[in-house]
């Protein structure tokens, strides 16, 4: 008997469906709104977290050392970063290599070529040092700066330090408020969808008011009664899913040809097609949720028993 009731329930949520093809056009256009930006947040939190990845795997600190430090005390404090646990790899570039790439970078400058053959070089040794975890270079230079840094004489070896720890900062924080706003934006859009979805539902209720007068003088349950509105919300969440994964392809790809010189190791395209199943599924689960509450609220305030 139950079966039989929800089949009813179903098919009698489809009959008030398409109805009114017009109304119920505009809670699937905003339910379609409202799940296009919780798409795009997903979207867009996989090519910024692509973006910090591939920049975090960029940044390092590069420990320029003083020209006149020897040799071995500079393959000392090497070893003596390899131990730290927040060091991932330590690169060693002696003198002679810092004035190779030095010269090959500037190979088409005779004045600086001139300037090289008669002041020597110039240069130091450096170290670039990366570290396991970009939280980790705070306490990298706090070493770079004690007393374990200094020459067998007491005497620092360490001309200076590039970090551009920064960059990184900037871009998460960066990212942070953006999926602030961006959330911010998809509670607006779902509470309009809300708004729009709760008066389709109560305009169809007062259409079949007649309708719905009979079936309780016949003695038909609230189940019979308020199930398909409830079952139309819902699919007005189900239909508005499926447009909005055909809108998200076309703008991927779009986005993808306007980032493509960005920073960034997610291929976007290729991120939606690997996980359009969950995508779909967060976007249809979404939808549902969103058109069945909707359509609840109007039921429970206009046919009360």
């Amino acid at each position: 008997m139950l079966i039989i009731n929800l089949r009813r329930v179903l098919r009698a949520g489809l009959v008030n469906f398409w109805r009114m093809p017009v109304v119920a056009s505009a809670s699937v256009i905003a339910l379609t709104a409202a799940l296009f930006v919780v798409g795009s947040l997903i979207l867009s939190r996989a090519f910024f977290g692509g973006a910090i990845a591939e920049i975090e795997e960029r940044v390092d600190i590069s420990v320029f050392m003083d020209p006149k430090a020897v040799e071995a005390d500079v393959l000392a404090l090497e070893k003596s970063l390899e131990l730290l646990p927040e060091v991932k790899s330590v690169i060693y570039s002696s003198k002679e290599e810092e004035l190779e790439s030095f010269r090959e970078s500037n190979k088409d400058n005779e004045l600086i070529a001139q300037s090289l053959e008669e002041v020597g070089n110039p240069f130091g040794a450096r170290l670039n040092i990366k570290a396991i975890d970009p939280s980790r270079y705070d306490s990298i230079v706090t070493f770079l700066g004690s007393d374990s840094a200094l020459s067998d004489k007491g005497q620092t070896i360490i001309d200076r330090i590039s970090f551009k720890k920064n960059v990184v900062d900037q871009l998460t924080d960066f990212v942070a408020a953006t999926s602030k706003v961006g959330w911010a934006v998809a509670i607006i859009f779902a509470f309009l969808s809300l708004i729009v979805t709760f008066n389709t539902i109560s305009l169809a209720i007062y259409i079949s008011r007649e309708e719905i007068s009979l079936m309780k003088l016949v003695g038909a349950s609230n189940f019979y009664i308020r199930g398909p509105f409830i079952i139309e919300g819902m699919i007005s969440g189900l239909i508005a899913s499926f447009i909005t994964v055909l809108l998200l392809y076309p703008a991927v790809i779009w986005l993808k040809n306007q980032t493509a010189d960005v920073y960034g190791g997610v291929n976007l395209v290729d991120y939606f097609l690997d996980n359009f199943g969950l995508i779909f599924l967060i976007l249809l689960v979404t939808g549902i949720v969103l058109g069945a509450f909707s359509s609840f609220l109007a039921v429970r305030k206009h046919l009360k028993a």
